[in-house]
């Protein structure tokens, strides 16, 4: 296990990661340190390393395994949860098990992202857990959202993606088949920032506060 702690993060949103693969955690803490805004304070192989330097570290953000040695992701995020009920942890893992999942999110995981995982995925998922959404890959969204929904369930359209323009369709179509900002934009020839007011615009249409649930809205059309 490896630590920091530094004055100087204070302003920062700081970062822990719980990976048992040596390889894919220091890639983890790479990306991290590569992310606007973030620091990544600590890494862990297991969870009970991670409950014991947790307890002395503070992190906002945990990036959590579900399969660890000893004590699995999912007891780890309980804990941690239960300790610290303000933490926010996203976990990322190959597991598209929807039992998996449920199991995860009802411990207190906040978000649950797919192996591999690419930089710029990942910074957009901590943009949007930091801002009160709950992230997830497309994938997963939509084994959330059939879960849900019932066998009776109408698959009429909603009446709010009547209100979206031509280009805000466009554009959350390619957010639930799991595009990043930055390749949504060179699909459709707009700016970065052109797709982010795009998708705080769909964001305030379709009165969701993330990426998955305005994929969630999208796949019950």
């Amino acid at each position: 296990m490896k630590s920091m702690s530094r004055s100087d993060k204070t302003n920062m949103n700081t970062v822990a990661i719980v990976e048992d693969d040596d390889r894919v955690r220091r890639s983890l803490v790479s990306m991290i340190q590569h992310i606007p805004g973030c620091a990544c304070v600590g890494n862990y192989g297991s969870g009970e390393a991670a409950l014991e330097g947790l307890a002395q570290l503070r992190a906002r953000v945990i990036v959590m395994d579900i399969n660890l040695p000893g004590m699995d992701g999912v007891e780890c995020v309980r804990q941690l949860a239960g300790r610290d009920p303000g933490v926010l942890i996203i976990m990322l893992t190959v597991h598209e098990d929807t039992d998996t999942i449920f199991d995860a999110l009802a411990a207190g995981a906040s978000g649950y992202l797919l192996k591999p995982v690419r930089t710029q995925e990942l910074a957009e998922a901590l943009q949007d857990m930091l801002g009160g959404g709950a992230p997830m890959s497309s994938s997963i969204a939509r084994k959330v959202v059939q879960t849900f929904r019932k066998p009776t369930a109408e698959t009429n359209s909603l009446a709010t993606d009547t209100t979206l323009s031509v280009r805000e369709i466009d554009v959350l179509h390619l957010l639930s088949r799991g595009h990043l900002y930055k390749e949504i934009g060179e699909t459709l020839d707009i700016s970065y920032g052109t797709v982010r007011t795009y998708i705080q615009r769909i964001y305030k249409k379709l009165h969701v506060r993330s990426r998955a649930q305005a994929v969630a809205q999208h796949l019950i059309k």
